[in-house]
């Protein structure tokens, strides 16, 4: 069975079919699925999901590139809504320097992710974190607050071996999805071969980032199969091996998750 890690079926593009897809997933190998929130109309929507379907659990937290949602109620709604058996980690947070170039904005960006780093240690939950072009600040921070007594996953990764390196130091997973079966993505591949096996979970962020041989295409937790192809052959090991691993790995994570 496929644990996948980070899915947003709230999302639009899959109104058309999405209780068709969610009802198919368990017959096509997919065990778990944790919804990720980015905005606080995600979040809630995210909520609704987890309730109505067993296999999903769901992650609450503001996305960097929508922080204007957040404020003190929107704070204390996620401190609430995360003690709901469902709830099983603070996510998306964390920094996105590439959409945004403004310091003042970087700096609320940063302001938020400290937030929510906390209240994910108040509640004792781990954290998914997004960081896109923002290496430096994010383990800065990270490191600062002490943020290895906070559990979590670096979800799509994107920078070098050395900084996965860093972050499995700090007892943090590392997010992997369809990038990794692109031709170009050198670094990835990298760091695939590199950690330890103990430290990758499986993703897809769908309806993004879609593998090939679908590259372009709207992604779902289906085309997980690929991820693990491209894995299992970096590390030359089994697809069975990368899927016992990563589905261990991510019910050590999300210890909520049943």
């Amino acid at each position: 069975m496929i644990f996948e890690s980070h899915a947003h079926y709230d999302d639009r593009q899959f109104d058309p079919d999405r209780e068709e897809l969610l009802s198919s997933m368990g017959a096509n190998g997919i065990g778990r699925i944790v919804n990720v929130g980015s905005d606080f109309a995600a979040c809630r929507h995210t909520l609704e999901l987890a309730r109505k379907y067993e296999f999903i659990y769901g992650a609450v937290g503001v996305h960097p590139s929508d922080i204007e949602d957040l404020n003190e109620d929107v704070y204390e709604w996620l401190k609430e809504t995360s003690s709901d058996p469902k709830i099983v980690a603070i996510g998306e947070i964390g920094l996105d320097y590439y959409w945004e170039k403004d310091p003042k904005v970087q700096s609320y960006q940063r302001y938020w992710f400290c937030r929510q780093m906390e209240l994910a240690r108040e509640v004792s939950l781990p954290v998914i974190i997004h960081s896109r072009d923002a290496a430096e600040d994010t383990l800065k921070i990270i490191k600062g607050i002490h943020g290895d007594e906070i559990p979590g996953v670096v979800h799509c990764f994107s920078y070098s071996p050395e900084i996965a390196e860093e972050y499995v130091k700090l007892g943090y997973y590392i997010g992997v999805g369809g990038v990794v079966t692109y031709k170009n993505a050198k670094k990835l591949k990298e760091t695939v071969a590199k950690i330890p096996m103990e430290r990758i979970l499986l993703e897809t962020d769908c309806p993004y980032l879609s593998p090939e041989p679908n590259r372009g295409k709207r992604n779902s937790s289906l085309n997980l199969s690929y991820v693990v192809k491209a894995i299992a052959e970096l590390r030359e090991i089994t697809e069975e091996e990368v899927q016992k691993a990563t589905y261990e790995n991510a019910f050590r994570l999300f210890s909520k998750v049943k």
